[in-house]
Formats: C-alpha cells, sequence, structure tokens
C-alpha cells in the first residue's frame, strides 16, 4: 500500500509541475532584438503526459541552450616585489636606503610576475560572435579566451563594458555560431521554472545545467553594482557561472547570471542575475554609441516611507520623492518641485525610488516620458524630455585637480570593490580604480586594483585621508605611496605632475 501511495504521490506531484508549466508564457523581444534562434519550436508547448515527455522538454531545452554557452578564460599579469630582508611592506623603501644603503648591502628586492587566471561563463547572442558576460569576469585583464561548446577556441576581443550594470560585451572571429534568442526578463513571473547554464568552479565543469524558479524580481540594493534590478532563482549558481545565461522554457535568454548572496562562498539557493532587457540595453547603447547613454530627469530621488509620506499629509506609501531639483534639468523645465512624489512612468507604477532610477537610466535621453505626480492633496500629469545623465555629475570638477596631477583616480574600498578587485576583505584603504597608463605613476609600477594602505608613511583608509595627505603637494615633489598587491606589500615613489 505505502510503495502504491508513494507512486500516486509522485505521479501527483509531476501533474502539479506539468500544470505550472503549462501556464509559464514568456513574450518573445523578436521586434526590438532581431535575433531568431537556435530553433523555432517550443519544446514547452508540446503536450506532456507522462514524466518521460517532461524529462524529454528539459533535454531538449538544455541541449538548445549548452550549443550557445561559452566557457570564459582569463589571465593578467601581477608584479610584487620579493627578496628584501625586511618584509615586503618595505620593498624597495627610499628612507631605508638612505641610511643603510640598499637595505644595508642585503640582497635587493627585485620585481617577480604572477600568473592570475580567472573563469567565467557568456552566451553568444548573434552568429557573427557577439557574446554577453558580465563586467567583472573580464576586468582588468591582459587576455581573453573564449571556448565553444564545440571545444573551439577563439581570442576574443572586448566590444565594451559597463560597470555599472556589471555588463560586457566580447566578439569572436566566427560566422553561422548558435546563438540565443532574447527574451523579454519584464514577463517574467515569480514562480516560473528558469535553467541556468555555464562553468560553475572550473573548465571541467563547463555547461553545466541547473534547474530552478524565478524567486523574487526587483532585487536591488545588494552591493554588486550601481543600478540593479536583478532577478533572483534558486536555480544553483556556483564560482564561474558568471555571465552565463538564465533561460526561460522557451530557451530564451532572459537574464546574465551574476552572482550568489551566501555566508560561506558557496550555493545556498539565492543567486541573482541581471535582466536581459537590461543587459540588452547596455549592448545597444555600447554598440551604438561606443559607451552606456542614460537617460536623466534632474533630480534627486528617495523612497515615499511611510513617515515622510506622513510628512507630507499623503495616505500611500509607494512612490519616489523629489528631494531636489537641479537647475537646468528636465525637471525644471517641465515644472517639477521638491516634495512631489512621483508614483508611475508611462503608466507603469513606480514603488520605490530604484524602480523609477532603473526605468528612467533605461530610456534613452529625448525621450518623452509621462510622469503621474503627488502634489499635496493634488494629482498632476507631467511630461518630462528626458536629458542624457551626465558622466558622474559633480566628481570631475571636484577631482580632476588632484587627480589629473597624479594621473589616476581612488576610491574608497567597499564591498563592491573588494569583490571586483579580489582584495582581502580584512585590508583597508584606497583602491586604484583608473590609470593613465602614460603618467608617471603607471610607469613607476602602479596599476588599476592596487590598494594604496599609505601615504608618506601615513595611513589612508578613505579617499578623504587619501587627499588630505596630498594636500600642498607642488609639481615636481616626489609621491610616496605604500601599495599592496596580491599578497604582498611594497612601495611606489614618483614625481607628480
Amino acid at each position: 500500500m505505502r510503495s502504491r501511495f508513494g507512486r500516486l504521490l509522485t505521479l501527483s506531484v509531476a501533474a502539479g509541475l506539468v500544470a505550472v508549466a503549462g501556464l509559464v508564457t514568456v513574450i518573445s523581444l523578436q521586434a526590438q532584438v532581431p535575433l531568431p534562434g537556435l530553433h523555432s519550436e517550443k519544446p514547452q508547448d508540446r503536450p506532456i503526459s507522462t514524466l518521460r515527455d517532461l524529462n524529454q522538454a528539459f533535454i531538449d531545452i538544455s541541449a538548445t541552450v549548452k550549443a550557445a554557452v561559452v566557457t570564459v578564460s582569463t589571465e593578467k599579469t601581477l608584479r610584487a616585489q620579493v627578496g628584501s630582508p625586511f618584509g615586503p611592506q618595505f620593498g624597495g623603501d627610499p628612507f631605508l636606503d638612505m641610511f643603510f644603503g640598499p637595505h644595508g648591502g642585503q640582497q635587493q628586492p627585485r620585481e617577480q610576475e604572477y600568473r592570475q587566471q580567472g573563469l567565467g561563463s557568456g552566451v553568444i547572442v548573434s552568429a557573427d560572435g557577439r557574446i554577453l558576460t558580465n563586467n567583472h569576469v573580464i576586468d582588468d585583464v591582459d587576455s581573453i579566451i573564449v571556448r565553444t561548446f564545440n571545444g573551439e577556441r577563439y581570442t576574443a576581443k572586448l566590444l565594451g563594458a559597463d560597470p555599472k550594470t556589471d555588463v560586457a560585451v566580447l566578439k569572436i572571429d566566427a560566422q553561422n555560431l548558435d546563438y540565443l534568442k532574447i527574451g523579454d526578463s519584464d514577463s517574467l513571473h515569480v514562480g516560473e521554472m528558469v535553467l541556468a547554464v555555464g562553468s560553475p568552479l572550473s573548465e571541467n565543469l563547463a555547461y553545466t545545467v541547473t534547474q530552478g524558479i524565478v524567486s523574487a524580481k526587483g532585487r536591488s540594493n545588494v552591493g554588486l553594482a550601481d543600478y540593479e534590478d536583478f532577478i533572483q532563482t534558486d536555480a544553483a549558481i556556483n564560482r564561474g557561472n558568471s555571465g552565463g545565461p538564465l533561460v526561460n522554457l522557451d530557451g530564451e535568454l532572459v537574464g546574465l547570471n551574476t552572482a550568489i548572496l551566501s555566508s560561506t562562498g558557496g550555493f545556498e539557493g539565492i543567486g541573482m542575475a541581471v535582466p536581459s532587457n537590461m543587459a540588452v540595453r547596455v549592448m545597444e547603447s555600447l554598440m551604438n554609441d561606443g559607451r552606456v547613454v542614460r537617460g536623466w530627469l534632474g533630480v534627486s530621488i528617495q523612497d515615499l516611507t511611510p513617515a515622510i509620506a506622513k510628512g507630507l499629509g499623503l495616505e500611500q506609501s509607494g512612490g519616489a520623492v523629489v528631494g531636489e531639483v537641479v537647475p537646468d534639468g528636465p525637471s525644471r523645465e517641465a515644472g517639477l518641485q521638491a516634495g512631489d512624489v512621483i508614483v508611475s512612468v508611462d503608466g507603469q507604477a513606480i514603488e520605490n525610488s530604484t524602480q523609477l532610477r532603473n526605468r528612467i537610466a533605461g530610456t534613452k535621453p529625448d525621450t518623452r516620458v509621462a510622469l503621474k505626480v503627488l502634489r499635496g492633496n493634488d494629482q498632476l500629469n507631467v511630461d518630462v524630455t528626458l536629458g542624457e545623465l551626465p558622466s558622474e555629475p559633480g566628481a570631475k570638477a571636484k577631482a580632476s585637480g588632484l587627480e589629473d596631477r597624479l594621473g589616476f583616480s581612488v576610491a574608497t574600498l567597499t564591498p563592491q570593490l573588494t569583490r571586483q578587485y579580489e582584495i582581502d576583505r580584512k585590508l583597508s584603504g584606497v583602491v586604484v580604480t583608473s590609470l593613465d597608463q602614460s603618467g608617471a605613476a603607471a610607469r613607476a609600477g602602479l596599476r588599476e586594483g592596487d590598494l594604496i594602505r599609505g601615504v608618506y608613511r601615513r595611513p589612508v583608509e578613505t579617499k578623504e585621508d587619501f587627499t588630505s595627505a596630498l594636500e600642498g603637494t607642488k609639481s615636481g615633489e616626489m609621491v610616496l605611496l605604500q601599495v599592496f598587491r596580491g599578497s604582498g606589500g611594497f612601495y611606489i615613489a614618483f614625481n607628480i605632475g
């Protein structure tokens, strides 16, 4: 009796799965992104009357998707000072040389090169070899090698990358490749079945397929990127899966697997994927404009919390509050005011400031958008023609003086930068985020991703500490930086411009 009941229960669960699968519908973006894909037949549309039919449907989808997935191998060269009897943190210290000669006549420190290899995944989205992956997979590397499903290896060219969304576009010199059709991530439903494909942990595990559901949509404020609108899934995602596709039951690309949220570093059923619609907008902007062009309202915004709503005399708590309107910006011209609450854009409800920010940033400049706004007890319709988001508004003027003279830019070390540049989480300081390769600092050996822990033997914890330590440094004077890279520390000295 128990055995027969167990079989009946299994079939009942399977029937429930079939019913869910039959309800899933995803609208293709063929009009927006003319990528016909690998096959026109949709496995999920075939009648499923047995467990074998369900099993075969997953087999067919997996086979279709795997042919368009690639393994992305990267390599970069690291250099570190070795051989100093005073330890790596004092290697090449000019002050010690002054009193003791070159380390008291002991062995002179020398620079040694190390090769650091990385692994990720990607998905082919055009027959001529265009590939989508994550920016953090290919950021600050010397070479990118792509291996296709049939075992062919290609040297990939980086066409463009956007750290703010963690999306990058590669190109390999090949034709007639299998590729994935791009689906509409906005049409995904929580609970919808999805597959994740990639190369977890090592190249030997390439083309691993895992299955799960969409656990949530619109995840933000998780510290992975500046613009976050992640799809959350419980399909297993591990290190090396980054950049691989998340696909629906049509075999369409609906997300780029990006990260796991884990307290142990292993799979815990909380994976994040960049929505395909966001990835496509970034890719098209990189291809058409050579950079990512984003829309701009010209306002500062924040969430409408219950406390703020009460202070403004409003009953609802959904929406984005305008904190400040930028002079001469698009919103000022349209008549928006501080204290206005934006509750919808082009008829789509706005629940919070992150949703509004992503929606506007993903819209092209010069586009006219219709805003529904609450102003006190009045509801207004305001049309705004978007401007173009300035590059780091306000930052260039503030930083251009010192950083232009130094030949590099720095930022206070954050959890996101720690992951991006693979820095020990126990360390603090400022990280080099951009570098003029022709500048004196680069010629002296400084590299992007280096952690600066001290200036003139003075410890620095933040960008403000760094700026303060160099305040008053005159042109032609020597700058001494205590730098940490890889597993060792050393000094770099150069003359400031």
